[in-house]
């Protein structure tokens, strides 16, 4: 039974290449635990995640044995298989909403900016008293 599961996730990815298919457009931060014994392996890891579509940030902690791999877009199933294939062991640990971090900054902006207070350029014209005669006609010195 789970060769037929990886049969057709196998299949997901290959064809995933090709087609456009509905991923999430939010950012993404993925954890994964991958066994990582030396600089080769780290940079085997590094080289694989940056590969993966819709990838913009990667970074490996060696101690801990994580990986996180941050994007918009990533699949994540299909990035844990291709780790798995030139690592040997990869498992996702937690998919969650990266923070953002870019709309806390715009907030900050958004409050230090006022609104500039222009004074009235509009100057009302003159207003002439009219005299009329007693037929109603206007009188004009």
């Amino acid at each position: 039974m789970c060769s037929y599961i990886e049969r057709f996730i196998d299949w997901i990815c290959f064809w995933e290449k090709d087609i456009s298919c509905t991923l999430p457009t939010t950012k993404q931060k993925i954890v994964f635990k991958v066994q990582i014994n030396s600089e080769k392996y780290k940079t085997k890891a590094l080289k694989t995640a940056a590969k993966a579509r819709g990838v913009s940030n990667v970074s490996v902690e060696v101690e801990k044995e994580l990986m996180e791999v941050t994007g918009v877009g990533v699949d994540s199933v299909c990035l844990a298989k291709s780790l798995q294939k030139k690592l040997g062991y990869a498992t996702i640990v937690s998919v969650e909403e990266a923070e953002k971090e870019d709309n806390k900054k715009e907030d900050k902006k958004k409050e230090e900016i006022k609104a500039i207070q222009w004074a009235s350029t509009y100057f009302p014209r003159p207003m002439f008293p009219v005299y009329y005669d007693s037929d109603g006609n206007p009188i004009l010195n």
